[in-house]
């Protein structure tokens, strides 16, 4: 029967985790995008009985216009720019900067504090599975990715229960693999897919996190 919504993030988790299976065998690495992607992730993790850590991308707004989204950084990858909303809100190389390295510090500072004593998993030579709970424009996972990217995986796949065919196209382009269950033509937002698409509140993430034996 053909998709066409999820009831929440585990029973898309439980979706992805049967596509993934064949990948049991290599071992792999998943990276879990906080917070909507962590329930998503425990699934497929224990299913695939592998090895769990995060990976956090930022937002880079515009200072005057906090909503509007003018790049992303994520926490090994260089700045990923819309370069035309720079240019039209006549932001200096200096104002850039300035921003990227605030982003920086929140996403080390939240890891720290999701990670716990835990150190960062290792990603160099291994099969790395990025896992989020939907893609719309894709400009901040993009952002993930390209971190991962430069940490030298052997293999790179995104694993998100639903995105529009255009963003899963461009996406295809930054990991050797994009698994998508849905992809519908009229998508208007990520949560119109999940009958049950509510924030996940910081204590759920720490609840989940220390069934996945991190955060401690």
């Amino acid at each position: 029967m053909k998709r066409t919504g999820y009831r929440d993030r585990q029973h898309a988790g439980e979706v992805l985790a049967e596509i993934l299976l064949p990948y049991r065998e290599k071992k792999p690495l998943v990276l879990a995008v906080p917070r909507g992607g962590i329930p998503v992730a425990l699934p497929i993790v224990f299913a695939l009985n592998c090895d769990f850590d995060l990976i956090i991308a930022r937002k880079i707004a515009d200072p005057r216009q906090p909503e509007l989204a003018i790049g992303a950084v994520g926490e090994d990858g260089p700045v990923l720019l819309n370069n035309r909303l720079v240019r039209y809100f006549n932001l200096s190389p200096e104002d850039v900067e300035t921003i990227k390295a605030e982003k920086n510090r929140e996403i080390k500072s939240r890891l720290q504090a999701y990670r716990g004593k835990k150190p960062r998993v290792e990603i160099e030579g291994r099969t790395v599975i990025v896992v989020d709970d939907g893609v719309a424009t894709g400009f901040t996972v993009t952002a993930a990715l390209r971190s991962v990217k430069n940490r030298s995986p052997k293999e790179l796949i995104l694993a998100v229960p639903v995105a529009p065919p255009g963003t899963v196209a461009a996406l295809s382009r930054e990991a050797d693999k994009v698994v998508c269950p849905l992809q519908p033509k009229n998508f208007a937002a990520v949560g119109q897919f999940y009958e049950n698409f509510a924030q996940v509140s910081e204590g759920e993430v720490k609840d989940l996190l220390a069934r996945l034996g991190m955060g401690k």
